[in-house]
């Protein structure tokens, strides 16, 4: 399975849904907090290409966006195959 990894903020609801989800299919995640490591932010900015907000998800290499693009991957049934992709 490839790394994940996500840049999140503690008050932001989208962060918790998107944690939620990868929960639930087991998957272990890297958490990134942009409120208590704010320098973090700039390399979430270049990694999200421009993407300012959060959370920004990655699996692997691709960036797969925020909350949304996370969960359309999910009901499009292809979240599981990007995962396992190697």
């Amino acid at each position: 399975m490839k790394s994940v990894e996500i840049y999140t903020s503690p008050l932001c609801g989208y962060c918790h849904a998107a944690k939620r989800l990868l929960k639930q299919k087991g998957v272990a995640f890297s958490e990134i907090d942009v409120w208590a490591e704010p320098g973090r932010k700039p390399e979430m900015i270049q990694r999200a290409n421009g993407s300012r907000t959060v959370p920004q998800i990655f699996i692997g290499e691709t960036h797969v966006g925020g909350c949304d693009e996370l969960y359309a991957l999910e009901s499009g049934g292809k979240l599981d195959a990007l995962l396992a992709a190697s």
